[in-house]
């Protein structure tokens, strides 16, 4: 079985192609755990199936490396954009792509017939705090208390398709995110668990963060985290509503639109393919 290991801003993914392969009987969870595993495996912060569609032009699966199923990732799907037009499943521009969080539509960036980047529309933010969800009775959840390991902390909640639990910080010198991630990862408040971003802001148009993904850990970037980030720093009054993230992994463009669309502008890149055995 042939695999493809693509990265968007360090947040790697081991692709597999379902158009061009039986989909067989695999459980898919066991093999996000094994082919993510960075010491037995491909290694990967997850695994991406590129599937026909009925409803767009390709679907996309993500499964985590603790083996569960996301409903969407921001940097894997710019991969999957790339992926789906360079092996031809796709010539348009933009191409569709179906995902648990619905139907996206990706704006290719071209380079000769090669993809540079990709600028996705990543709908809408969801801010009711049962659609998140989150265990609150306010909306928008926005500076809200959380207790957690000694710590009373100031969080901001949005889901981006997936949840998103936002806390601002200037200070990242003493951040123990190893230690803080999972324990708010997990807290009680999240039913379906949450993705957890630490945001510094640097000014009006830029913000760095760092992150913690559900299901997956420490990575060097995330997409909808991104995106999450900018709506709470804009309803926060700390940003403007088109912002340059910084993560670990290099730089994501987000603009929080008039139509109340969130953009994001970021490269997909090809690290190496090789065969399963």
């Amino acid at each position: 079985m042939k695999f493809w290991k693509m990265h968007g801003l360090g947040n790697d993914f081991v692709f597999l192609d379902q158009f061009s392969m039986a989909a067989g009987d695999f459980n898919y969870p066991e093999l996000a755990r094994q082919l993510c595993h960075r010491q037995f495996g491909v290694g990967g912060d997850g695994l991406i199936l590129v599937l026909p569609s009925s409803v767009a032009d390709a679907r996309m699966r993500v499964f985590n490396p603790d083996g569960s199923e996301p409903e969407m990732c921001g940097n894997g799907i710019r991969c999957f954009a790339r992926f789906v037009y360079e092996r031809g499943y796709a010539k348009t521009n933009p191409l569709t792509a179906e995902t648990l969080s619905g139907i996206l539509s990706l704006q290719l960036i071209l380079d000769a017939d090669k993809v540079s980047a990709v600028r996705v529309d990543m709908g809408e933010p969801v801010l009711k705090p049962q659609d998140i969800p989150v265990n609150v009775l306010l909306e928008p959840v926005l500076e809200a208390s959380l207790e957690i390991a000694g710590l009373n902390l100031q969080y901001s909640a949005v889901s981006m398709g997936n949840p998103h639990c936002i806390i601002f910080r200037q200070d990242f010198s003493t951040l123990d995110l190893e230690r803080l991630g999972p324990a708010i990862e997990e807290h009680p408040l999240f039913p379906n668990k949450t993705n957890v971003e630490f945001i510094r802001v640097d000014s009006p148009g830029e913000i760095t963060m760092q992150v913690w993904e559900r299901g997956t850990g420490l990575t060097l970037a995330c997409g909808t985290g991104a995106c999450a980030a900018v709506v709470a720093s804009v309803l926060n009054g700390l940003t403007e509503r088109s912002v340059t993230v910084h993560l670990p992994g290099g730089d994501l463009q987000i603009e929080w639109a008039e139509n109340n669309h969130l953009y994001m502008t970021g490269p997909a890149v090809y690290t190496f393919r090789g065969v399963l055995l």
